[in-house]
């Protein structure tokens, strides 16, 4: 991990330049004087937790959005980096490939189900929903007492927060994708 002071730095003159402000301005809005964020700016200061407040209450943003590593703008993953969770004596394979974060309200994942396989699933928390497509075979999806059969190509939306399942319901293998909204 990249020392703080350096992440502190690149976001704050990142904000500083995307909001066209001086150091002169940013030093008004503060409280906190040029030269310090200059050297804070540069790397070249330990700024105290009282002084990284006090910037984020003047520009009106969060701490974290000063002190958190931004992403990168890629994420590259390699089926075989990813841990796989497997169900049903291994017949289902499920690839979680985007966990859930703060700020991004959804996970997406593929699952691979053999045939004759099957997966019930525990209600998620309020308001979850998941979509799915089918992007090979046939599954039959369960929520609640209603069953709903999708071929390839075929997508559908439920409300998760109940009781839903996943069974195999064609020849061969299936391959669907699964994003997984939390509203709360």
């Amino acid at each position: 991990m990249e020392n703080i002071n350096l992440i502190l730095a690149r976001n704050l003159k990142q904000i500083r330049e995307q909001r066209k402000l001086s150091l002169d301005k940013v030093a008004e809005m503060s409280g906190i004087s040029k030269t310090m964020l200059g050297q804070i700016e540069r790397g070249e200061s330990n700024p105290s937790i009282a002084t990284v407040w006090k910037i984020a209450n003047g520009l009106k943003i969060s701490f974290t959005a000063l002190i958190h590593e931004p992403q990168s703008d890629a994420t590259v993953l390699m089926k075989e980096d990813i841990k796989v969770l497997r169900e049903d004596g291994g017949r289902v394979r499920i690839y979680p490939h985007f966990s859930f974060e703060e700020g991004r309200r959804f996970e997406m994942y593929m699952m691979e189900m053999d045939e004759k396989s099957s997966l019930s699933a525990e209600p998620h928390i309020e308001g979850a929903e998941e979509f799915i497509t089918v992007y090979e075979g046939e599954v039959t999806i369960r929520v609640g007492e209603v069953e709903h059969k999708l071929r390839q190509g075929d997508s559908i939306r439920f409300k998760a927060d109940l009781p839903h399942g996943y069974d195999h319901s064609g020849a061969g293998s299936n391959k669907l994708s699964m994003v997984i909204h939390y509203s709360k």
